[in-house]
């Protein structure tokens, strides 16, 4: 049964018909390239301003005299080098705690098939339903003083990284892609001698990197945006992560200078992104079918 399109597979086979396709493919390609790169092109060259000509009406599309001088003040001015390093560390430790508490959480709902598996699953997605805002006064009170250790956790990475593993989100896309994980291959390992924790580190996880970096995407550029969270528990501002710093240092900053800032703290999130795209979209795909 043929499928029907908005042009006929006979007029694109004409001269006329395949210009006019290809022309307006190009224009939309073009259009959609510009609304997703033109903000970042507007965000670099406005460091490169000076602060008169950014507040210039009608703005200017190149700058009339290049100034990299806007960066090297952000990158001591703001201490940026200071708070990069603090949002790698939270950010690296809610990464590896989630892939491992994670992880372990998925394999054994989907493989393990423990007592009232069905229900503690139920009751993981049933948190995606409830406002991120609303948990976090309840969050807050809990990392203030931790229950039976009576501990505070404030200004402190861990502060970060506990609440990170409850991601519900994450470990329901694991799951699902260990359920697609045939059991022919579990028995064979179980054959070959392997337990429970050897057949997870040396089959499961060799066959799950796809889904492993899409799962480490989500859980590094969750905590490298946050903002509110950060804020709330790290008063010391050199524990800050550079969200919070970026809004805490702006109030006497020039805007330029301020503009340059934000164009070093998103370069490390689109490096990785540039680095694992295959990896993420792999990832993606890898969940979408059943084989």
């Amino acid at each position: 049964m043929s499928t029907r399109t908005l042009v006929s597979p006979a007029a694109l086979a004409r001269p006329r018909g395949k210009a006019v396709y290809w022309t307006v493919f190009a224009g939309i390609v073009v259009l959609f390239t510009l609304a997703f790169l033109f903000p970042v092109y507007w965000m670099v060259t406005g460091a490169a301003k000076s602060p008169d000509e950014v507040a210039r009406t009608p703005p200017t599309l190149v700058p009339s005299h290049w100034r990299l001088s806007g960066y090297t003040d952000a990158w001591e001015l703001m201490q940026l080098p200071t708070h990069l390093w603090n949002t790698v560390v939270q950010a690296a430790g809610a990464w590896l705690f989630q892939l491992v508490f994670c992880t372990a959480a998925a394999y054994a709902l989907a493989k393990l098939r423990p007592a009232f598996g069905k229900v503690i699953l139920g009751g993981i997605l049933a948190t995606l339903m409830v406002p991120a805002q609303a948990l976090v006064v309840p969050k807050y009170l809990t990392v203030a003083d931790l229950p039976l250790l009576h501990t505070s956790l404030l200004n402190d990475p861990l502060a970060i990284w506990l609440p990170a593993v409850a991601n519900a989100f994450n470990l329901y896309l694991l799951k699902r892609f260990f359920d697609q994980i045939p059991r022919d291959v579990l028995e064979a390992a179980e054959i070959d001698g392997a337990g429970r924790l050897r057949t997870l580190w040396s089959v499961v996880l060799p066959m799950s990197r796809p889904v492993l970096g899409v799962v480490s995407i989500f859980a590094l550029v969750a905590v490298w945006q946050d903002f509110l969270w950060p804020l709330m528990v790290f008063s010391d501002p050199d524990k800050q992560p550079i969200s919070v710093a970026l809004v805490q240092l702006s109030q006497n900053i020039q805007l330029t200078v301020l503009i340059a800032a934000m164009v070093i703290a998103s370069i490390p999130m689109v490096a990785l992104f540039l680095v694992f795209q295959r990896h993420i979209i792999a990832g993606i795909s890898a969940g979408s079918t059943k084989g």
